[in-house]
């Protein structure tokens, strides 16, 4: 998936940043990537992010991080997550090698007996034990590969969620550029990625459900995947108490995307990979909707479903804020 900047020069438009994100702690280097926006006749706003990889001489002292370092994180969130799959596991283990010994033992005992006639009225009982025991190691044998391969696609998962929690962004026209984990517990993220058009039409299918998005803490990062700059209508014109509407729905519609990524090479790598394992074309638009404390809550081609968000989310708000954060459900 390739990507073209392709930033317009004019003076940059104010964006106003919600409540939680005031509070994102300062970053200690100077981003490479470029942001440009345009307004015209204060209506309508143009876009674009840089399309400079980041390099290691580019990071921060203590923000290096590899491959081997996701992947530690992901086996320590996937044990946080599920933690009695490993003592699951080591049981089936354990009675695995006590069926197994069994079996052996059984076996010791039948051989003899199959040659002497004798012992062959004590076969039908070795026989039975031994078939127990061998039926034990199958079934132990099962639940174990069923909870080792659930173990791999859970860490498998959860290290693409670190990689993508690394991937930079914008905040704000003209503001800091922090990595994407930095917005865990203050914001639900939607990445809609797409042609210039999907981008458009998606905004402003969103339009109707903007302070009902807010207030459940939803941000969307816009990624146009054709190289062109969506224009996103914000609409500021009008006069008298249509202009004050129409102002008001504008100051939403900016603090609701706000967000431009950074970057952008490496984030249509991470995409051009989540759509290889997830059997979908590389042209092909999508969504993904993040929980607050940062895992995919859920993902699809086509528009996102902006109503089903504000039926399903909780807000952010009230007696009920934190208690639900990794517990959005699915779309």
């Amino acid at each position: 998936m390739t990507m073209a900047a392709r930033p317009i020069p004019s003076s940059p438009a104010t964006v106003s940043l919600p409540a939680p994100l005031l509070f994102l702690p300062p970053i200690s280097r100077k981003p490479s990537a470029s942001l440009s926006c345009s307004s015209r006749a204060r209506r309508g706003a143009r876009c674009s992010a840089a399309n400079k990889p980041s390099s290691p001489r580019s990071a921060a002292p203590g923000n290096e991080v590899s491959g081997g370092s996701s992947s530690s994180m992901a086996k320590i969130r996937s044990e946080v997550l599920s933690p009695f799959r490993s003592v699951r596991m080591f049981f089936y283990l354990a009675f695995m090698a006590s069926a197994g010994l069994g079996s052996l033992i059984a076996l010791t005992q039948l051989l003899p007996a199959l040659g002497n006639p004798a012992r062959a009225a004590g076969v039908p009982e070795t026989l039975k034990g031994l078939g127990i025991d061998v039926a034990a190691v199958a079934v132990f044998a099962f639940l174990y590969s069923r909870d080792r391969k659930a173990s791999d696609a859970q860490v498998a998962r959860l290290t693409r969620e670190e990689n993508l929690s690394r991937l930079k962004l914008r905040v704000g026209d003209g503001g800091r550029v922090v990595p994407l984990s930095e917005l865990r517990g203050s914001a639900r993220l939607v990445i809609v990625a797409g042609p210039a058009e999907f981008v458009a039409e998606s905004f402003r299918r969103s339009r109707p459900f903007l302070r009902d998005l807010m207030e459940r803490g939803v941000l969307v990062l816009p990624f146009p995947t054709d190289g062109n700059a969506p224009a996103l209508e914000f609409g500021e014109d009008g006069d008298g108490e249509a202009e004050a509407e129409d102002g008001e729905v504008a100051r939403k519609s900016r603090r609701l995307w706000q967000l431009t990524p950074v970057y952008t090479s490496e984030w249509a790598k991470w995409l051009a990979e989540q759509k290889k394992m997830a059997n979908v074309t590389p042209d092909s638009p999508v969504y993904l909707s993040l929980r607050m404390d940062g895992r995919v809550r859920g993902s699809g081609v086509g528009y996102p479903p902006w109503q089903a968000f504000v039926a399903q989310l909780p807000q952010v708000k009230g007696m009920w804020s934190g208690l639900f954060d990794g517990m959005d459900g699915r779309v």
